[in-house]
């Protein structure tokens, strides 16, 4: 058997090939383990290279021996078959000796007698001597030392041994232990070596370096330390950052929320001296995953005032910043000519004539004019111009735009008398789902689609498309595990949430809901969203997505505030339908542990998934509109103007107040969306929201409120005007931006094509309601299913 063995060892690869294959393989792994995160892959990769350091070629092996016998002979042949070169001694002088002038990398020395090798004063002597540290040194002894207990490995190993290993004849033996001194002791003392030389190119920086881990404890500081902020490297190490050095440890916070999602923090820290001088000093930061997934260090580097140009780069995502500097020109004169304003793009047109009017006298009025206009509290909040006035051929497009962006309640100018709203009529949850067909399999696998037959689906599944499309959408998104629930869980969460969907509303119901979410999946698809998306981002927007209308009652706030609503009452007139659509989901998903998707989630995460997936649905309110667009826009446009800037960009897109930007605009496009559809589902939505608008006209003359859009008659409306003024004043701008930043192309295409369409149908007097649905089923559209307000089901 042994030579059985020794020979495939000999036919075999060598151990160098073999732990080149390891190398490899370690790779492969962590690729796999973070394909989510690139930036933490990139970390793992650097981290196997920078410290595995690849073996000599030829490495150097020292064995002392006072006398050749069988085991002698079949360590050395074992050595040669590893690969070693071999350096063999019978003296202590003569061993010492080759040890100093060559610096071995392994040491192995009999020690079956004390008498004929004074072993103890051999491996003392090696240790003494400098380098030794990185060898590791074995002890050859008697089998019977295993066998007694008086303490006799524990003596070689108080003289610096680092490893004892039974005398043999069998060259397997031997080829095994090498093999397992290579890889755990050679190994990590190659590591040590390298990292010792790493530390020593840290202190040569002329940047301030940190090492510390998860909690900001302090594993390492370069010297600079002792130069810039006269601390000691030994005072530092072992301490906290934030009570030792950082001087505001909210500073440490944000930092810390970027690291712990793996993603690179660029931003200004204040230190603090010994003296107690503060500074302030331009940070880079990136976190290491030395095993798993979760960071477990974290290094920083502090460009010091006094000191030059790092020469350390961190690697950063190439963006287009030619492409988003032309869209942000043209995007802020398209704002600039909106019927709003804000104080902030008041501001950008002031600094705007500053720059290109360095000489004029007006220089200084103007800057004065921008700080005060600075000073006001609420500088994205939008209203509309005192002097604003709609072409008088187009009172749709006024109706519809005020009331889009009113939050008040209009007061009559008689009193009247107060009504209730009926009550939303509660719709049991179905126990099962049923068993999906053939055909609605096929249907979901096109779920990921921009023209995916949305209304097919709502007929397929009996009016309960969020269910089924939910599950489907979740599953290629990993939701149930981001949440750490179960399938079954989630499947009655759905079920539930779409319960609570009024069917009877002909445009607010569940197929809505699942319109906007099958958007924000697409959204969720694209390159530039996965980069800054973990998963449990992803999992909070599709579920804010699902329930962002939950137990919508067809009528919007204006409406519920002119009639004292409950939820008007509750909500004290202010964001009332997104507010409730919050409440209801939070109720219904706590209400029952069966349905309770978050129960697994510790309590941070929790309030980090509330806070995140209420500020999406509370930016779904249309009243906010502008004011988000004008954010989003100044934001990750505001280092447009210069050229190859990808370090700002990224700082940018990695700042987690900016992501909450990204997450709004998200989910603020999809549930507008219906615009930039294929035009046989565009059109099937705009007749059913002009339907739920009449609806509510007609409620509000039989109930004596005030008329919300009056326009909006069944008997005068123009449907293709109101959908052409929606566009020009609501989608345009916000899809351009959008588009902009994610790179869907697709979506200003049927943007601009339906447009178009619209317009040839206003031209050729196709404008009631009555004439789209006779549209509807002529060969000028592919058919839409039909719908009609359906009873709800028991």
């Amino acid at each position: 058997m042994a030579k059985n063995k020794s020979s495939k060892v000999e036919a075999g690869t060598s151990i160098d090939e073999s732990f080149s294959r390891y190398v490899k393989e370690a790779k492969r792994v962590s690729h796999k383990g973070n394909s989510r995160c690139p930036y933490a892959t990139k970390i793992q990769d650097a981290k196997i290279v920078s410290l595995v350091a690849p073996f000599k070629p030829n490495l150097k092996f020292l064995m002392v021996f006072p006398s050749t016998d069988l085991t002698s002979e079949a360590l050395k042949r074992a050595a040669e078959k590893v690969g070693f070169e071999i350096t063999q001694c019978s003296s202590v002088d003569s061993a010492f000796d080759e040890f100093q002038s060559k610096h071995h990398d392994l040491v192995m020395i009999d020690t079956r007698s004390l008498r004929a090798l004074d072993y103890e004063t051999l491996c003392r002597a090696i240790r003494s001597s400098k380098g030794s540290q990185h060898a590791p040194i074995v002890a050859i002894v008697k089998k019977s030392l295993f066998e007694r207990d008086d303490g006799g490995i524990l003596n070689l190993l108080e003289c610096g041994f680092n490893r004892c290993i039974v005398e043999s004849s069998s060259v397997t033996n031997y080829i095994n232990e090498i093999v397992q001194l290579k890889i755990s002791d050679m190994k990590p003392m190659a590591q040590k070596s390298t990292t010792q030389a790493l530390y020593a190119a840290l202190d040569r920086c002329n940047v301030l370096i940190f090492i510390t881990d998860d909690s900001f404890k302090v594993q390492y500081a370069n010297i600079l330390i002792e130069k810039l902020l006269k601390i000691r490297q030994e005072d530092i190490v072992g301490r906290n950052l934030g009570e030792n050095v950082a001087y505001d440890q909210g500073q440490l916070n944000i930092l810390a929320s970027s690291l712990l999602r793996g993603r690179e923090w660029m931003g200004q820290i204040t230190l603090q001296k010994k003296n107690q001088e503060v500074v302030a000093v331009e940070c880079s930061a990136v976190s290491i995953a030395c095993y798993g997934r979760l960071p477990t260090h974290f290094v920083l580097i502090f460009d010091m005032p006094d000191s030059t140009e790092s020469s350390i780069k961190i690697n950063r995502p190439s963006v287009d910043q030619r492409r988003i500097s032309d869209f942000r020109k043209a995007s802020l004169n398209k704002m600039m000519a909106l019927p709003l304003e804000a104080p902030i793009v008041k501001i950008i047109g002031l600094l705007d004539e500053v720059r290109m009017n360095l000489g004029d006298s007006d220089l200084v009025r103007n800057i004065n004019e921008a700080e005060d206009i600075l000073k006001h509290s609420e500088l994205y909040a939008t209203q509309l111009r005192e002097n604003f006035r709609v072409k008088p051929e187009e009172p749709v497009v006024a109706d519809l735009i005020t009331a889009l962006l009113s939050n008040q309640a209009q007061i009559p100018k008689l009193p009247t008398t107060r009504r209730g709203s009926t009550d939303s009529t509660v719709i049991r949850p179905s126990k099962v789902l049923r068993r999906l067909s053939t055909e609605l399999d096929e249907l979901l696998d096109t779920a990921l689609h921009w023209d995916f037959e949305i209304f097919h689906l709502e007929e397929m599944t009996k009016h309960r498309p969020l269910q089924h499309l939910g599950m489907y959408l979740c599953q290629q998104f990993n939701v149930a595990s981001a949440l750490s629930c179960d399938e079954k869980t989630l499947q009655n969460w759905f079920i539930i949430i779409e319960s609570h969907y009024h069917s009877e509303n002909f445009y607010h119901n569940s197929t809505h809901a699942a319109d906007v979410m099958q958007a924000t999946a697409g959204f969720l698809q694209r390159e530039r969203i996965k980069i800054i998306m973990e998963p449990l981002d992803e999992a909070m927007c599709l579920l804010a997505a699902a329930a962002h209308d939950v137990d919508h009652p067809g009528k919007s706030s204006a409406f519920l505030a002119n009639s004292s609503s409950p939820l008007a009452v509750l909500y004290n007139d202010l964001t009332i339908l997104e507010n409730h659509h919050c409440a209801c989901m939070f109720k219904l998903t706590l209400g029952d542990e069966r349905v309770n998707v978050f129960r697994n989630l510790d309590r941070d995460t929790y309030k980090i998934v509330r806070n995140n997936i209420v500020d999406m649905i509370l930016a779904t309110e249309m009243t906010k509109h502008f004011e988000h667009l004008t954010k989003f826009v100044n934001v990750f446009c505001a280092k447009a103007d210069e050229e190859d800037d990808t370090e700002g960009d990224f700082i940018t897109l990695s700042n987690p107040e900016n992501i909450t930007l990204i997450k709004r605009m998200l989910i603020k496009c999809a549930d507008v969306s219906n615009p930039t559809r294929p035009f046989r589902l565009y059109v099937e939505w705009a007749r059913r929201i002009a339907e739920e608008y009449f609806q509510q006209t007609d409620e509000e003359k039989v109930k004596g409120l005030p008329v919300v859009m009056p326009m909006f008659d069944r008997n005068t409306c123009s449907v293709p005007k109101s959908q052409i003024g929606f566009i020009d004043y609501i989608v345009n701008d916000m899809f351009e931006a959008w588009n902009a930043f994610i790179d869907m192309p697709e979506l200003i295409s049927y943007l601009r094509q339906n447009y178009i369409r619209w317009k040839e149908f206003d031209e050729q007097g196709h404008r009631t309601l009555a004439d789209i649905r006779l549209l509807q089923t002529s060969v000028l559209l592919a058919p839409i299913l039909p719908s009609k307000p359906r009873s709800n089901p028991r």
